[in-house]
């Protein structure tokens, strides 16, 4: 008996709807925050194993040459616009698991910090193509809205990884610690293969110097996103320096190394409480007008340390300082997305090279930057009080610059 084929119709990919691409984009992200977070509690062993003394600030290194990485977003900014966001992001994770899986076996330190660096590019490409990805489909209130919400399940990533960290100690070594985020970055691999494509075709860019020297002076040429570039990078100065020397702030400088999970969580709690509030606060009264009331607060809190500082001692006392540090690292996350929408607001159409950009300035200035305010915390903690209140002071003169009216969207 003979006929024709019956022909089955072909199943298409269903769509990711807004709450898993919400959940997928904090993955990607988290991979960032895992790469790091993760392994603070180990540095005592990793001092000890490489035959570093208790002052040593070596493993903040670990810390800052991941973020240091992240100039790689550059190229993967330009790449994207030219390819699409879904070749790069899956370009970055093979990059992040084989710096990490290289990292867990360096022989040396210097070889460590070489794979932290591949891992933190790897890590850019992740994080870069996941905002352009939001800012392709968001713009605005809404764009800062969004990024909250990403950001709010982004930060239990330090509420949960300081203890996870030290829970694979107590039952393997640190190379365990250190293995972890690229196993989690394999299952966020496999989860990407669900994401569609969010820049058509017919909005790339061919890449030839002429388009790329022309996207570029648009972005850099663009007062508000230089004026809000600057105060992100400047915030995060302060924020790296704070994360790659917590674990020596509490153990070694504070001698207190059994509260240190315990307060790197308290604090990823209250970072991701005042990232919810700030989607609120961004919804009700605007990305500009929330970002200066926030600035406003930072620099109060960073004067009163400052001056507390000043009266007594350095260190300060334990409880005061990790209250106001505690504050202004919360403050500084939900600034964060405020200040991101508004400085790619007016760069829809080179979206990519703007978060390229943004990103790479972000991470790989204000990382430097931390890395040089973190090698004088040798034996106190003034160089970084000192730090949050000049940053915050620049801040707050950058933000409140701005003399467009309140109600205006963006100008070109």
């Amino acid at each position: 008996m003979t006929g024709n084929p019956v022909v089955q119709p072909v199943k298409k990919k269903r769509a990711m709807r807004p709450a898993e691409f919400i959940a997928f984009s904090a993955c990607s992200m988290m991979l960032t925050a895992l790469g790091i977070d993760i392994m603070l509690p180990v540095f005592a062993e990793l001092r000890a194993h490489f035959g570093l003394g208790t002052t040593a600030t070596a493993t903040a290194h670990i810390i800052e040459f991941f973020f240091m990485g992240q100039v790689a977003q550059i190229v993967f900014g330009l790449l994207s616009d030219r390819f699409g966001r879904l070749a790069i992001l899956r370009t970055g994770f093979p990059l992040y698991i084989a710096g990490g899986v290289a990292a867990t076996f360096a022989p040396s330190l210097e070889l460590m910090y070489a794979a932290r660096f591949v891992a933190g590019a790897g890590a850019s490409a992740v994080f870069m193509t996941t905002i352009a990805g939001v800012r392709d489909r968001f713009v605005g209130d809404q764009m800062a809205r969004t990024m909250s919400l990403i950001l709010t399940i982004f930060l239990f990533t330090p509420v949960i990884a300081p203890f996870l960290g030290q829970a694979i100690l107590h039952v393997s070594s640190w190379r365990m610690v250190f293995l972890t985020p690229p196993i989690f970055a394999v299952i966020v691999f496999a989860w990407s293969l669900r994401l569609e494509e969010s820049l058509p075709r017919e909005r790339r860019i061919v890449l030839k110097w002429a388009n790329i020297s022309q996207s570029v002076k648009r972005v850099t040429g663009n007062r508000v996103f230089l004026r809000y570039m600057v105060t992100t990078t400047l915030l995060f100065a302060a924020l790296s320096s704070y994360v790659s020397s917590s674990e020596r702030i509490v153990g070694e400088i504070y001698g207190r190394p059994e509260l240190f999970s315990w307060i790197f969580a308290g604090i990823g709690l209250l970072m991701a409480f005042f990232a919810l509030m700030n989607s609120r606060l961004s919804t009700r009264y605007g990305a500009r007008r929330a970002i200066r009331w926030l600035l406003v607060i930072y620099l109060v809190l960073a004067g009163l340390l400052l001056l507390f500082t000043f009266l007594t001692n350095d260190p300060p006392d334990m409880r005061v300082f990790f209250i106001a540090v505690s504050l202004m690292m919360a403050l500084n996350l939900a600034i964060e997305p405020n200040s991101g929408a508004l400085a790619l607001e007016p760069l829809g159409h080179v979206a990519g090279i703007a978060a390229a950009v943004y990103g790479t300035v972000f991470f790989f200035i204000g990382s430097s930057l931390g890395a040089v305010i973190s090698h004088f915390m040798v034996y106190g903690v003034f160089p970084l009080v000192l730090s949050f209140f000049i940053i915050g002071l620049i801040a707050v003169l950058l933000v409140f610059g701005d003399r467009r009216p309140l109600l205006q969207k963006y100008s070109r």
